[in-house]
């Protein structure tokens, strides 16, 4: 077995958690920070052991690292604080997690997204695609990457794995289980765009092996790399053709009420934070991973049927999505 050693912050999270599992499934020990008490489903891995501290407390975070058994090799930035408190808690996250991975030595790995393409992104999204500081989000995150590039002179190595929105693991809090599939159970399929439009995709867990694939290959990774994971790019008709096929009923296609959002959002941060992406809806896109591939061969790839067979059940344990039907929940468990 591996005696590598990763550091994820804010592995008690949705994606933390299951960053954690793919890379104690591939033998590595997890360093597993958290404000919070971890999950049972990762105080019960040996390979895990928690740090319970605040992220931006670097010098802590910094000690508790330290302390802990084993030389970390890679330190995973999994921390997202919510969509309305980006400006006042994301730099200074990102600046934790930077000054930690410079300190330990380590290789800093970073989730990123489309964002950094600002609202006009084309159909299809490369490294060469110009990235555009026309929204709030886009700023914030091209000004993260940016001092993660500019640390390359200071010694760090880092890498960021950019994919579109998340859908699987465990939790909530992604345009898949608030609004695709948040009436399920009543029938309904809430979908925020035009269905012809294609969009970007990560399954969760295909994603979290992807990074342990590249962190395999950190030797590889000096000063700062950018890579692009393709997921699952498919219409809204793709995913309501699945749905439907999976649930075994049809389903009512209902629009996200955008406008009752914006004005919402007059009144409530984190519907105004939300309504301000309404563009990535608008806008056909797609992650081309030419440099992915080079890198480690055929990304992970769960068949799309597959995958949301596999997210469903998850948000019904959480409460979100809990299907009447007995015939309906014969068809989605796995």
């Amino acid at each position: 077995m591996s005696k590598n050693t990763v550091l994820i912050l804010g592995a008690a999270g949705r994606a933390g958690q299951a960053f954690a599992q793919a890379f104690t499934q591939a033998g590595w020990q997890v360093l597993a920070q958290a404000r919070k008490p971890l999950p049972a489903t990762l105080t019960a891995l040996p390979q895990v052991q928690a740090l319970r501290c605040d992220a931006t407390d670097s010098a802590t975070l910094l000690q508790l690292a330290k302390q802990a058994t084993g030389e970390v090799q890679v330190v995973l930035n999994a921390l997202n604080p919510p969509y309305h408190r980006w400006e006042e808690l994301l730099p200074p996250l990102a600046a934790s997690a930077q000054s930690t991975a410079l300190a330990l030595g380590a290789l800093l790995m970073l989730p990123g997204n489309v964002y950094n393409f600002g609202r006009e992104l084309p159909a299809q999204l490369t490294l060469a695609t110009p990235e555009r500081p026309d929204t709030p989000k886009a700023r914030l995150r091209i000004a993260l990457e940016a001092q993660m590039a500019a640390a390359a002179a200071q010694g760090l190595d880092s890498v960021v794995l950019r994919a579109g929105d998340f859908f699987g693991g465990t939790g909530s809090g992604t345009w898949f289980d608030l609004a695709l599939t948040a009436k399920l159970s009543q029938g309904d399929f809430v979908y925020p765009g035009a269905l012809t439009h294609i969009h970007a995709w990560a399954y969760l867990p295909d994603l979290a092996q992807a990074f342990v694939q590249v962190a395999a290959r950190r030797a590889q990774l000096r000063g700062h790399h950018r890579l692009h994971f393709a997921g699952h790019a498919v219409e809204g008709q793709v995913l309501l053709d699945t749905l439907q096929a999976l649930c075994g009923r049809r389903l009512t296609v209902r629009e996200l009420p955008w406008g009752l959002m914006k004005l919402g959002g007059l009144v409530i941060p984190s519907w105004r934070a939300v309504a301000e992406m309404r563009y990535l809806w608008d806008r056909p896109h797609q992650l081309l991973d030419g440099e992915l591939r080079a890198l480690i061969g055929t990304p992970p790839h769960t068949p799309l049927d597959q995958a949301l067979r596999m997210s469903i059940p998850a948000l019904q344990t959480a409460g979100i999505a809990q299907p009447h039907n007995t015939k309906l929940n014969a068809k989605i468990s796995p």
